[in-house]
C-alpha cells in the first residue's frame, strides 16, 4: 500500500522517485484514516542531510508498510540553524511545529541533529525536544527515537549521560539479539547496523534505569533498547536502520573535507565493514596523498565513482523487519488486537525481506 503524505506536501525527492517507479500516490483526502497508521516524522538533521534523511525514511516505512496504509506528517523542531534553502523546504513540504500539539498519531520518529554544544541540555532546541518527549508518552502508541534524539531522551527521562568515545563510532557493525521481543521478531541470525557517533549510553547503564536492551554489537556497544513509558513504547536506536547504501560514504567525504578545509585536525577514519579491498587500497592511496598535500581542492580527487559501486546495504533486510515488527505493534495497539493477529495484514511480503529482501 502507498505510503501517503499528509496534506499532499510531497517532498521533491520522494515524488521524483515515485514518478520513476511509475508509481500512483492516492492522496490523503482518498484514503480511510481510521484505517491508516498515522505517524509523524520530526525531522532535525542539518540542511546538508536533510532531504536524505526524509527519504530514507519513506523508503524504509514504504516497504515494511506491506499492505498496510501509512499516512506521515511532517515537522521539524525550533531552533536549529536554517540556511534559507533549508528552511524554504521547511516552507514547502513541512507543517509549523505548533501543529503538532492539538494532533494525536499512533506513532512518532524524532531524529537526531549534529549537536554544537557538549551539554545536550544546553541547546537551542532542548527545551522543545523535551516537551516532545513528555508530549508523546500520552500521544502515541510508540516513539522512534534516532542517535542523538536517543541520547537525549534518556537524558531527559531519567539523567542517563551519554560518553564521549575515543574515536567516532563509524561504519557497518554485526549485532546479536540480547532477548526475545516483538520488535525482533523473525530477524535474521545476522543483524547489521550502521553507526555514525561520537558518543554512547552504556547497556549497564539503561538496564539499571528499566530499559531493556535488545541488541548489542561487540564493538559497536548497544544498538536497540526499549522502555515503556506511560502509553507510549519508546524504542531507542543509537545506529541508524535508516541510512541508504551510500550514506556513510557522504559522511566520510564530508569528513575529509573538513580535515583539508583544517576544521578538523585529524584525518577521519574510515568507516568499518563497508568497503571492499579494492575501494579500501583506493582510499588509503587517497589518503596519503591528503596527507602529505592537505589543500581543500584535493577533494578533487576523491575515488567516489571508482568505489560508489561496490557499496551494498547490507543492512537493509534486518532494518526492513525491525520497522514492519513496529508497524505491526502499532496497528495492534490500534485496533487492541493481539500483535500477532496484526501481523497478518503484513504476511504478504515478510518471507522474502527476512531471506535477504527488496534492496
Amino acid at each position: 500500500m502507498p505510503l501517503i503524505i499528509e496534506g499532499g506536501r510531497v517532498p521533491t525527492r520522494w515524488a521524483e522517485a515515485e514518478t520513476k517507479r511509475g508509481t500512483l500516490r492516492p492522496s490523503d483526502t482518498h484514503v480511510r484514516r481510521g484505517e491508516c497508521i498515522s505517524l509523524a516524522l520530526i525531522n532535525n538533521m542539518p540542511d546538508p542531510a536533510l532531504e536524505d534523511t526524509e527519504l530514507q525514511f519513506f523508503e524504509l516505512l514504504d516497504v515494511a508498510s506491506g499492505d498496510v496504509p501509512v499516512i506521515i506528517k511532517l515537522y521539524s523542531l525550533t531552533g536549529i540553524p536554517r540556511t534559507d534553502r533549508g528552511q524554504r523546504h521547511l516552507n514547502s513540504f513541512y507543517f509549523d511545529f505548533e501543529d503538532l500539539w492539538n494532533s494525536r498519531f499512533d506513532g512518532v520518529i524524532v531524529t537526531g541533529t549534529e549537536p554544537h554544544q557538549p551539554n545536550l541540555q544546553d541547546e537551542p532546541y532542548w527545551a522543545t525536544l523535551t516537551e516532545v518527549f513528555d508530549w508523546t508518552k500520552e500521544n502515541t502508541s510508540s516513539t522512534v527515537l534516532s542517535c542523538l534524539a536517543a541520547h537525549a531522551s534518556v537524558l531527559h527521562g531519567d539523567g542517563i549521560a551519554r560518553h564521549r568515545l575515543p574515536d567516532k563510532q563509524f561504519g557497518v557493525f554485526d549485532s546479536a539479539r540480547k532477548c526475545e521481543h516483538s520488535l525482533t521478531s523473525r530477524i535474521a541470525d545476522r543483524i547489521r547496523f550502521p553507526h555514525s557517533r561520537w558518543n554512547e549510553v552504556r547497556g549497564d547503564e539503561l538496564t539499571s534505569c528499566g530499559y531493556t536492551v535488545l541488541t548489542e554489537s561487540a564493538e559497536a556497544g548497544v544498538d536497540l533498547f526499549v522502555k515503556k513509558k506511560k502509553k507510549s513504547l519508546f524504542v531507542h536506536f543509537q545506529g541508524h536502520p535508516e541510512y541508504g547504501a551510500q550514506t556513510l560514504l557522504k559522511e566520510y567525504r564530508r569528513d575529509i573535507k573538513r580535515f583539508l578545509r583544517e576544521e578538523r585536525e585529524t584525518y577521519p577514519t574510515m568507516p568499518a565493514g563497508y568497503f571492499d579491498a579494492a575501494a579500501i587500497r583506493l582510499l588509503n592511496d587517497f589518503r596519503e596523498t591528503a596527507i602529505a598535500d592537505r589543500r581543500e581542492d584535493i577533494a578533487t580527487s576523491f575515488p567516489e565513482a571508482a568505489v560508489v559501486g561496490s557499496l551494498q546495504n547490507s543492512w537493509h533486510s534486518s532494518a526492513i523487519c525491525i520497522y514492519r515488527n513496529w508497524l505491526q505493534y502499532l496497528e495492534s495497539r490500534k485496533t487492541e488486537t493481539p500483535t500477532f493477529a496484526a501481523m497478518d495484514r503484513f504476511a504478504s511480503t515478510r518471507s522474502t525481506l527476512v531471506d535477504g529482501g527488496r534492496a
